[in-house]
C-alpha cells in the first residue's frame, strides 16, 4: 500500500502549480508587460499545462468517487473520455514538454546562464520559485506516471502532434519577434538567422525524443508493476 494515497499527492501537486502559477503572475518583471506577456515563455505555458493535466486528474478522481457504486452508462461514458482525456495529455504535452523545459533550462543555464536566465533575474524570481519552474515539474509528472498507468496513442499520432506543438512555439517565437524586434530568448540573440534554424530544428527534435522515452518509460514502470503481481499470485 501506497504511503500517500495518489489522489492525495495529485491534489497537492496541484495546489503547489496554484501557488508558483499565482507568485509568478505577481511578479512585476517588465517582459511581462511587453507583447505576448508571460505566454511568450515556454516555462509560463507549460506550467499552465501541468496545472490543466493535475486539474484533469484531480476531476477523474473525483468523478470516480461519485460514480463508484453507480449504474449509469452515460456516466461511465463521460468518465471513460475523461481519462482518454488525460492520457493524451500526459502523452503529448505533459511529460514532453514538463521533461524538454527541465533538460534544456539546466543545460543551458550550466553552459552558460546568460543565454537563458540572466543574474538580472536574480532580482525578481527567488530560488525556490525558478526551481518550482524549471525543477519540480519532472519529478512531479514522473510520480504520475508511477502512480497511474496511462495508455499512449499510436507513436506516430503522438509525435505528430508534439511536433505540432513545438512548430506552433516556433512560430510564435518568431511572430513576437517580427512584433517586438527581441528575441525572447537570449541565447537566439547570440547566434546567425541559419543557425537559429538549426537550433530550432534541433529542439523539435529534442521533444519528440522526450515524447519516445516517456513513452517507454510508462510501459517500463507497468512492465514491472505487471511482473510483480504475476510472482505474488
Amino acid at each position: 500500500m501506497a504511503l500517500i494515497p495518489s489522489q492525495v499527492l495529485r491534489v497537492a501537486i496541484l495546489l503547489s502549480y496554484f501557488s508558483i502559477l499565482c507568485h509568478y503572475k505577481a511578479l512585476d518583471m517588465p517582459a511581462h508587460q511587453t507583447y505576448g506577456g508571460s505566454w511568450k515563455f515556454l516555462t509560463f505555458i507549460d506550467l499552465v499545462i501541468q496545472a490543466v493535466f493535475f486539474g484533469l486528474c484531480v476531476l477523474i478522481d473525483v468523478s470516480s468517487l461519485l460514480t463508484k457504486g453507480g449504474d449509469s452508462r452515460e456516466q461511465e461514458r463521460q468518465l471513460r473520455k475523461l481519462i482518454g482525456l488525460r492520457d493524451w495529455m500526459m502523452a503529448v504535452l505533459a511529460f514532453p514538454v514538463g521533461a524538454f523545459v527541465v533538460f534544456t533550462f539546466w543545460s543551458l543555464y550550466l553552459y552558460d546562464r546568460d543565454l537563458v536566465y540572466p543574474r538580472l533575474l536574480d532580482n525578481f524570481i527567488p530560488q525556490w520559485l525558478n526551481h518550482g519552474m524549471h525543477t519540480t515539474v519532472l519529478p512531479f509528472i514522473i510520480i504520475e506516471m508511477r502512480t497511474t498507468h496511462h495508455r499512449y496513442p499510436r507513436r506516430s499520432l503522438g509525435l505528430a502532434a508534439v511536433c505540432l506543438f513545438g512548430i506552433g512555439y516556433i512560430l510564435w517565437t518568431c511572430w513576437v519577434h517580427q512584433v517586438t524586434g527581441v528575441w525572447v530568448y537570449p541565447v537566439l540573440e547570440r547566434i546567425a538567422p541559419l543557425a537559429r534554424v538549426v537550433f530550432f530544428s534541433v529542439m523539435t527534435v529534442v521533444i519528440c525524443i522526450f515524447y519516445v522515452l516517456g513513452e517507454i518509460l510508462n510501459s517500463y514502470i507497468w512492465d514491472q508493476l505487471s511482473k510483480k503481481l504475476e510472482r505474488r499470485n
